[in-house]
């Protein structure tokens, strides 16, 4: 059995130009769902809109800080299968190693480490995990793979459990 490192929880902001599933009404219904190892969380349903506020906080429990989250959107559907409207996955390495530090004598607001957007991630946007407000946090805009437009905004913070160690 692995061992648990901690809470991730992810606030889905909302979804930036996404496809258009619907042709009639010229939207999409969208949701997302989140995957790490074997868990799987989803969000609320927006319906007829392609520009969905969600702001609902997910949270994943993480044992393996070397998987990363992936991240699907689905268009639901009555009637069909949900159709897919496309794909991403964020690294958690970087994150969870820095929430796991002491930074008690960090000052609040300092940026611990600035991610860019390269080939090997979905980053659509520079992004930078920050120590604020006695927390570690990163804010995440992810570019949608498998789909002809989207982005994706997230916002990360790290919950330690009582008991376990740093």
């Amino acid at each position: 059995m692995e061992c648990l490192l901690g809470l991730l929880k992810v606030r889905v902001v909302r979804g930036v130009h996404l496809a258009i599933c619907d042709p009639l009404t010229h939207s999409s219904d969208p949701y997302v769902v989140l995957r790490h190892g074997q868990q799987k969380v989803k969000s609320s349903i927006k319906y007829r809109t392609c520009n969905p506020e969600w702001n609902e906080e997910l949270t994943l429990s993480i044992t393996n800080m070397m998987n990363p989250v992936k991240i699907e959107l689905f268009d639901h559907d009555t009637f069909t299968k949900d159709d897919s409207m496309g794909n991403a996955e964020f690294c958690i390495l970087n994150f969870v190693e820095i929430a796991k530090q002491d930074l008690s004598d960090v000052p609040d607001g300092t940026v611990m480490k600035s991610i860019h957007p390269e080939t090997g991630n979905c980053l659509a946007t520079e992004s930078h995990i920050t120590w604020k407000d006695g927390k570690v946090s990163q804010d995440i805009v992810l570019k949608l793979r498998n789909t002809e437009t989207g982005e994706l905004v997230l916002q990360l913070t790290w919950v330690n459990i009582p008991g376990v160690a740093r």
